[in-house]
């Protein structure tokens, strides 16, 4: 697996996360990951998820790269830019979109450009789960958030951990809504939204 990224946080978390899913998701479905980054997450998932069909997406050659090492049985990666308008997606409605660590390290427009393309492939009834670090309202941050916030706007003025309020209007304003917040290991939340019907 020349190829093969290996990042330790998705080592850690993927396990978790997968739990997570289990207890949420129903016994099938299709799911499309967004910026699947080395391809750890999605090749786990889709080993332990014998009822669903799952797509890798990133922007990045060396991701997809890596994602085809460590899952190469699954179906090709695709280049996906979340800010893209329009995503070059199988036209069957998604049960799923998942992204996990992107939205603070990327601009605050992948926010609503994820909260966009969720809502315009998503079925009616199917659900948009973000996995990451944020800010909640109301509530102490951890240290160790706030030291990483410090260092991600260093890095990037552009990056940082992100509002669970701010991200929430963006989905309400798309007719996705917070059904459910998941709290994780290592003061990370998985955020599940669902697609509302149409009136």
């Amino acid at each position: 697996m020349t190829n093969a990224l290996h990042s330790p946080a998705a080592e850690r978390n993927k396990q978790p996360i997968l739990d997570a899913l289990l207890r949420v998701l129903p016994p099938q479905g299709r799911a499309l990951e967004i910026a699947s980054g080395s391809g750890q997450h999605v090749a786990h998932f889709a080993a332990n998820m014998p009822g669903w069909s799952w797509l890798a997406s990133d922007p990045n050659q060396q991701a997809l790269a890596s994602i085809n090492a460590h899952w190469p049985s699954g179906p090709a990666p695709l280049q996906l830019d979340v800010l893209q308008p329009h995503w070059a997606l199988p036209p069957a409605p998604l049960d799923l979109v998942f992204s996990a660590n992107m939205l603070h390290i990327s601009p605050w427009a992948t926010c609503t450009a994820l909260m966009q393309g969720a809502a315009r492939h998503l079925g009616d009834g199917g659900l948009l789960i973000i996995y990451g670090p944020f800010i909640v309202p109301g509530e102490p941050t951890a240290p160790s958030n706030l030291a990483f916030d410090v260092d991600l706007r260093r890095r990037n003025q552009a990056w940082g951990l992100r509002s669970l309020a701010e991200v929430q209007i963006q989905a309400q304003s798309q007719g996705l809504r917070l059904r459910q917040t998941v709290t994780m290991p290592a003061n990370n939340l998985l955020l599940i939204f669902g697609k509302e019907a149409p009136q």
